[in-house]
């Protein structure tokens, strides 16, 4: 929120060891995990949470107001409307609703409209996207992430799941947009994109510099935030921000 910044459930706490130093994943006071594999698994614990916050950012009068979703970027429609029905309890005026990939790409992406590759590498997903113009023109995910690896293959079996998605977007690419995408450099978002050891190996494999974000754990809600100024602003989703090349 302008003025606030990132606004979190008071009831979760905060400081060294606290949940919120682990922001990418999702948790209900009592430590449970409403949402898992980027699903909402737990719909009433996932409500109470979002109340909450709801509550200490926006107050108990919600008109006009207006809440990003953004969710993963293969997520069915099923769960999409789950998501929806959560935050229209919540009684927003509107809800937009956008793939993660295209936030991370608003707060540490490039200014120019060609290709650019996402590679979102959170606890229990890891999201390969390719944008052309804004637009997701191929997708690749893995449902496995940080949690589920041993700390010590991590980088190894981490960069080889990315590489394994990029490989098989380009054999498909018919028009040169991975090609593209590669040289412009690829944004990393998620906890994994806080480890060195992780992406200088997959600058290495790629054989091109990244772009991270001052806080990639926070990649796609900070995308999500410029998205929603951008709206609130002009009524257009234009807002797209030059990552830190590395």
């Amino acid at each position: 929120m302008p003025g606030h910044g990132l606004v979190t459930d008071p009831l979760l706490g905060s400081g060294s060891g606290s949940l919120l130093d682990r922001p990418d994943l999702t948790f209900d006071a009592d430590g449970e995990r409403p949402v898992r594999r980027g699903r909402i698994a737990d719909p009433e614990s996932c409500a109470r949470l979002l109340g909450r916050i709801a509550d200490a950012a926006l107050g108990p009068d919600r008109t006009d107001s207006v809440i990003v979703l953004s969710h993963p970027v293969l997520a069915g429609a099923i769960h999409r409307n789950a998501a929806r029905e959560l935050l229209a309890g919540l009684g927003p005026t509107r809800v937009l609703v956008l793939s993660s990939a295209r936030a991370a790409a608003a707060y540490a992406g490039p200014r120019d409209a060609g290709p650019l590759l996402v590679v979102d590498m959170g606890a229990e997903l890891t999201e390969v996207t390719l944008l052309v113009g804004g637009r997701i023109a191929d997708a690749r995910q893995a449902e496995s992430g940080l949690s589920d690896l041993d700390p010590a293959t991590l980088p190894a079996t981490l960069v080889g799941t990315v590489l394994d998605m990029v490989k098989s977007m380009w054999r498909q690419d018919r028009h040169g947009a991975i090609r593209g995408a590669l040289r412009k450099g690829p944004v990393l978002a998620g906890g994994g994109a806080l480890r060195p050891d992780v992406t200088d190996r997959l600058a290495r494999c790629l054989g091109t510099p990244v772009r991270l974000a001052e806080d990639p754990s926070t990649t796609v809600v900070r995308g999500a935030g410029r998205i929603l100024s951008s709206v609130l602003r002009h009524g257009a989703t234009t807002s797209v921000l030059p990552g830190r090349p590395r």
